[in-house]
């Protein structure tokens, strides 16, 4: 697994850690991410549940996103005002 003191991944390790990454960037909790990786280990039978962890995880970043457009509608009317143009 080690070349010249680097770790080779597998293409499934990779897929994994982009998934880890990008839950945790989404602000996914570590112990959810941990329930999560158990149950599919697990195998097929935990299919039910990881989808509701998955769902669960899908309305809140869409709520995040839904903030994140109110703010940036903030932040563009602040400049606007700064700019001397609060009408757009």
């Amino acid at each position: 697994m080690w070349t010249s003191g680097y770790r080779e991944y597998s293409v499934a390790d990779l897929r994994r850690l982009v998934f880890l990454t990008r839950m945790r960037l989404s602000g996914m909790t570590m112990t959810d991410l941990k329930r999560y990786i158990s149950l599919v280990e697990q195998g097929p039978s935990t299919v039910t549940e990881r989808r509701r962890i998955m769902r669960d995880q899908h309305d809140r970043i869409t709520r995040q996103i839904r903030e994140l457009r109110l703010a940036l509608e903030t932040t563009e009317y602040k400049i606007r005002v700064y700019d001397g143009h609060p009408e757009g």
